[in-house]
Formats: structure tokens, C-alpha cells, sequence
């Protein structure tokens, strides 16, 4: 399974976190109720965001199962990781920003400790 965009489907102002890649090399992908997007779902949701949200550039990466929520690079602050709630009304949709993957990890590890 890939868990990354191709290069041709990859926006040219897109590189993937160094921290990213060394989660899906261990692989550390399942992280619930947060899991890391892959092949088919990727590609879905990546053309999803970019019809629901046309004035906005996301990069996607991981989805909560339990609700709406995306976690997503932005071409506005590509070294963050935004949580955007999908599906929400244009201008909405952020629901939360961390100043690293690394930031976002954590938390989704809190999340799968309470979670559980």
C-alpha cells in the first residue's frame, strides 16, 4: 500500500515531512481513531478537498474515524499540520492547527490512548 500522492498528482509546493516518512517506514499508520490515508482513499480524498474547499490548497494525510475531521498540510504554512472538520462550509472547515507533524502525532496518540 502507498501512502503518498505520486509525484505527478503531488502539488509542486508539496515535500513530505521527514518525520512523516519515517511513521509509514516503521509502519506506524493505525493510530486510533486516526489513520494514516493510503492508495485509493488518498487519491479520493485529496480530489474531494480540493471540489469542497476550491479556494484552498490541502495536502492530506490522515482521517479520524470516528468524525469528519482530516489532518492536511496547506500551501498557506506547509511545515503545519491542519485539521480541517470535511464536509464543513468553506471558511469553516479549520478546526484545529499544530506547528508540526510531530505536534499532531502526539496528540493523535493522546487521542488513541483515550480513545481506547
Amino acid at each position: 500500500m502507498s501512502y503518498l500522492l505520486p509525484k505527478d498528482l503531488t502539488p509542486s509546493w508539496f515535500k513530505y515531512p521527514k518525520e512523516f516518512l519515517k511513521t509509514i517506514e516503521l509502519p506506524i499508520i493505525n493510530i486510533t481513531p486516526w489513520y494514516i490515508l493510503g492508495d485509493e482513499q488518498l487519491h479520493q480524498k485529496f480530489k474531494g478537498l480540493k471540489e469542497r474547499f476550491p479556494s484552498r490548497d490541502f495536502m492530506p494525510f490522515a482521517k479520524r474515524d470516528d468524525n469528519d475531521d482530516v489532518a492536511c498540510w496547506s500551501k498557506d504554512d506547509p511545515q503545519k499540520v491542519i485539521i480541517i472538520h470535511d464536509f464543513s462550509t468553506e471558511g469553516w472547515e479549520i478546526v484545529k492547527v499544530y506547528d508540526s507533524f510531530w505536534d499532531w502525532f502526539k496528540d493523535a496518540i493522546q487521542d488513541m490512548i483515550e480513545f481506547d
